[in-house]
């Protein structure tokens, strides 16, 4: 997987569509997007597919349910996973990849979690029984302007407000909160996670830096992903790393993730640790 795009500019420009242009896509754009979906890659290890669709816009596209919050798309992502461990992890890393890389290519895209009736969209990829779903995104040109239902949902998520650094970066324990100046090199990756898209914007990584290494920890919203069969936050966590691996990469600064590197450090309530990032 080749990131050849400015990270920090697209970190900026990137932001949820949900209205688009009845356009479509030209040729040599879906033929680059096919191959990079090919060469995606994560570093935790389970293997994610992903599933195109392209869709008449008007009777067909009705059948096809996310409830009122899209409007005009015809292109869509779906993956799908086998649950096991970090697979989740690894769905998000790979998939804000591609959002990422379509926001380099000038196309506008939404992550969609909850909103949109798995059945349909199932039944239209021709998705094996059994397999996980848990994302998929319209992606084409943005419409010129918002519709109603897209201005209310980007209030109501406060999709343009994201935490402050003590609210999410810490140096050695969770009582002290780490200054950019603290964090040194590593100020601008953790700048690029805190500017992340997550579900419901509810931004649950929180990361510990002890010893020049990046712990990765859950915020779990109490409730939150009782609609689903699975933690639907670990999805977020697994874009807090892409976002942290590209800077770094960008930055030629060399680490890898593991799981089985967790401080021996009290937690407060709802953490959960999931990864560690550790400089070589």
């Amino acid at each position: 997987m080749n990131i050849n795009f400015s990270v920090e500019e697209t970190v900026k420009k990137r932001y949820s569509v949900r209205n688009y242009k009845e356009q479509a896509i030209e040729s040599d754009q879906r033929k680059a997007i096919e191959a990079f979906i090919d060469s995606l890659e994560n570093p935790f290890g389970p293997n994610v597919a992903f599933h195109t669709l392209a869709i008449q816009t008007g009777k067909n596209a009705q059948k096809l349910g996310t409830y009122g919050v899209i409007k005009g798309a015809s292109h869509y992502i779906g993956s799908t996973i086998t649950l096991e461990p970090m697979a989740l992890e690894a769905l998000g890393y790979e998939f804000e990849a591609l959002v990422l890389y379509l926001t380099d290519l000038g196309l506008g895209s939404c992550w969609l979690g909850g909103t949109f009736d798995r059945q349909s969209f199932s039944n239209a990829m021709k998705l094996e029984t059994g397999e996980i779903f848990p994302i998929i995104a319209p992606f084409g040109y943005a419409a010129d302007h918002q519709h109603f239902k897209e201005k209310a949902m980007r209030i109501l998520v406060k999709a343009d407000h994201r935490k402050e650094w003590q609210q999410l970066f810490f140096a050695d324990d969770f009582q002290s909160p780490l200054s950019a100046a603290t964090a040194g090199d590593l100020a601008f990756a953790l700048e690029m996670v805190r500017l992340g898209p997550s579900a419901s914007n509810k931004q649950p990584w929180r990361i510990l830096l002890k010893d020049g290494s990046c712990h990765f920890y859950e915020d779990k919203a109490p409730g939150y992903s009782k609609a689903f069969s699975y933690d639907i936050q670990r999805v977020d966590m697994g874009i807090a790393a892409a976002h942290f691996d590209f800077a770094v990469k960008e930055r030629k600064i060399d680490g890898h993730f593991v799981t089985s590197a967790q401080p021996e450090i009290d937690l407060p309530k709802h953490l959960e640790y999931v990864f560690s990032w550790i400089r070589d």
